[in-house]
């Protein structure tokens, strides 16, 4: 409502009295309030950026890393294996070669014990002396293979 002197009834209110500069004074009080918080929400948004960028730069390199003793472990494996593959084979050549002599010296066995009861049955004391047959046959790897 207007009074007689032609100002609002409200003009007397000390809020606003002069609520032009004073709420201008108000909003820009707010707005710098606002902007500095922005910055530091925005400053502590990139420190945390930052954090899990040097977070997982490390989580890299300690991978890499992994992976360079991985690829070592892997690289010592293979070589153990063929090392191992390789011996494996030699030793599989030289079972096949010492059973091969086994039959043989069996096949030499039977034919002397059969030659050996032929001659007991002839011979004057009735034995054949065969003492060298129960010794073990004595065999070097080396002599067998050459590498």
């Amino acid at each position: 409502m207007a009074s007689p002197d032609g100002t609002s009834s409200g003009s007397s209110h000390p809020l606003n009295s002069g609520s032009g500069e004073d709420l201008q004074a108000i909003m820009h009080q707010k707005k710098l309030k606002r902007m500095i918080s922005n910055r530091e929400s925005a400053r502590r948004s990139r420190m945390r950026k930052q954090q899990h960028v040097d977070e997982l730069m490390a989580q890299a390199n300690q991978l890499r890393k992994e992976n360079r003793q991985l690829l070592t472990n892997l690289s010592l494996t293979k070589q153990h294996y063929a090392a191992v593959e390789y011996e494996n084979s030699v030793l599989w050549a030289q079972v096949m070669e010492l059973s091969s002599r086994l039959q043989s010296l069996d096949e030499i066995l039977d034919y002397l014990n059969v030659s050996n009861m032929s001659v007991a049955d002839t011979s004057p004391s009735g034995a054949w002396n065969c003492s060298y047959m129960n010794k073990p046959i004595m065999a070097s790897a080396d002599s067998m293979f050459y590498y």
